[in-house]
């Protein structure tokens, strides 16, 4: 796997997306190629997350669609990387023939507009962006406003910026004075998986993320402290290593509260272990303060699995709603604990929202697009730029 600037115009939509799949995924005889950068940890194990996930599975879907991708790992500390880091991505992107067609993950790109800048003159370039870099939690405002305008810059020159959200389109729009017609939305797929049995149908609580600020586990554990009273457990599955200054302050709130034997951070789980933490959850819950998609509500839903999740981003669209109309989970507002233990609460003494619930998380289930939907949406984008056919790639 491995730009001219636009002028901007005030429009207030995002340009209509293409259709679902309908080929059945048959596969072209003629491949054309995309080179695809991405930051070098994106199958580390030790740190799963929803952009190294979509990564890697449009990665494998795209030739489906007429696309063989050429993978270009770039390792550093991205968005803000060392000279190493840099001159590795210079190196990457110069060793790419000229008028390729190239995807590049947005947390290598947009950080470096001196690098990739110059690159969009001789390059047919789009940028897949996970998250704005300025909206990650706990950001020096100082730190957020460089890496705003950096991204800015990085977005501006090339011709194709994909969003994983309808929402996170509007954002960047709106937010980055982009051109409507130059940003795509290409949401994540899920693969429906078998109903969760669940536990007891009303108190193993399951929350997937990595366990940062902008996740909210703290938020999570506060709310489930007012909850003593109830006979709840909760899995908090996620990565560890991002930030160990807030696992330890979250940590100390377990601690704090006396709720050791009832709340855990079980670190990452991936492949069947992560499977068998879902078929255990009676209920999903996500404390985020910020998302652009929600890639952890539709793997839930993708087994049936009721989903609490705040009301912010892109989160309302992951969860969507059963072809009835009905929602398969409940919004809260974010960085609001009472509300979230009010939830809570209301989950564990309501059946029959609890019945509502699960019936409309069932019917959601059916009606998530696949991966398929994904990777035709990026091969149609990467279709659109200029690309050299004679040139080999």
């Amino acid at each position: 796997m491995s730009g001219t600037t636009t002028r901007t115009r005030r429009l207030a939509h995002i340009p209509a997306q293409p259709a679902s799949p309908t080929d059945g995924g048959i596969i072209p005889m003629s491949l054309r190629t995309a080179h695809f950068v991405m930051p070098a940890g994106v199958d580390d194990p030790a740190a799963p997350s929803g952009g190294n996930a979509y990564d890697r599975r449009v990665g494998l879907d795209l030739p489906g669609f007429g696309w063989q991708t050429r993978a270009h790992l770039v390792a550093g500390s991205w968005p803000r990387p060392d000279a190493d880091a840099r001159a590795a991505l210079d190196r990457a992107l110069r060793e790419i023939p000229d008028g390729s067609v190239v995807l590049l993950d947005g947390l290598v790109a947009c950080g470096v507009p001196e690098i990739v800048v110059p690159a969009a003159r001789r390059l047919s370039l789009a940028v897949l962006v996970h998250l704005p870099l300025g909206d990650e939690t706990g950001l020096d405002p100082a730190v957020a406003a460089d890496l705003d305008a950096r991204e800015r810059a990085v977005l501006r020159a090339v011709p194709a910026v994909i969003a994983t959200s309808a929402w996170a389109g509007r954002r960047l729009v709106t937010h980055h004075g982009l051109a409507p017609d130059a940003v795509h939305v290409a949401t994540p797929g899920a693969d429906i998986a078998p109903l969760a049995p669940g536990t007891d149908g009303v108190s193993r609580l399951l929350c997937v993320a990595a366990v940062t600020p902008r996740k909210g586990q703290h938020r999570l554990v506060e709310a489930l402290a007012a909850l003593a009273d109830l006979p709840y457990r909760c899995h908090l599955v996620g990565g560890v290593t991002q930030d160990p200054a807030y696992v330890s302050r979250v940590r100390a709130a377990i601690r704090h509260h006396g709720l050791d034997d009832r709340v855990e951070l079980t670190g990452p789980r991936t492949g069947a272990a992560l499977d068998a933490s879902y078929a255990a959850a009676d209920l999903t819950v996500l404390a985020s303060g910020g998302e652009t998609y929600g890639m952890a509500v539709t793997e839930a839903l993708a087994r049936g699995v009721p989903v609490l999740a705040t009301d912010v981003g892109g989160l309302p669209e992951a969860l969507g709603h059963a072809p009835d109309g009905t929602r398969p989970g409940v919004l809260v507002p974010p960085d609001d604990p009472a509300a979230l233990a009010a939830a809570l609460r209301g989950w564990f003494g309501d059946p029959e929202l609890r019945r509502r619930l699960k019936t409309a998380a069932r019917a959601r289930r059916s009606a998530l697009s696949g991966w398929a939907t994904t990777a035709q949406r990026l091969a149609a984008v990467l279709g659109t730029l200029p690309h050299e056919t004679g040139r080999a790639a």
